[in-house]
């Protein structure tokens, strides 16, 4: 499975920006998709992910900002980030796995090669 991210870049604290993951290969197996985050000097953490029925779950700290969704005709993942903050400032990788949650890396199957995001304040 290769994942490909895009999406990323520089905005003010308060704006909006929204990543996208496209999935190719033996998709077949992806029961779930989500996104982690690495500050520098920070361990990955979850974000937020979205399994093949629907189930989202989300990290305590992007609750009710972000909101991960799919298009499954395209095996492309969205995250719409709102309200960025300073701290959400991070690589984010798309990542993928047969089992949900996902909220551990040691779960996860396949990463994207990450894309920077970087909130001003």
């Amino acid at each position: 499975v290769q994942l490909v991210e895009s999406g990323g870049g520089l905005v003010q604290a308060g704006g909006s920006l929204r990543l996208s993951c496209a999935a190719s290969g033996r998709t077949f197996s992806l029961y779930t998709m989500g996104w982690f985050r690495q500050a520098p000097g920070k361990e990955r953490e979850f974000v937020a992910a979205v399994n093949l029925i629907g189930s989202t779950s989300y990290a305590d700290s992007v609750k009710g900002r972000f909101t991960i969704s799919r298009d499954s005709a395209k095996n492309t993942k969205y995250l719409q980030m709102n309200s960025l903050k300073p701290e959400d400032t991070a690589v984010y990788y798309c990542a993928a796995s047969n089992t949900y949650p996902m909220s551990t890396p040691r779960v996860v199957s396949s990463w994207g090669q990450g894309t920077q995001v970087t909130v001003s304040s």
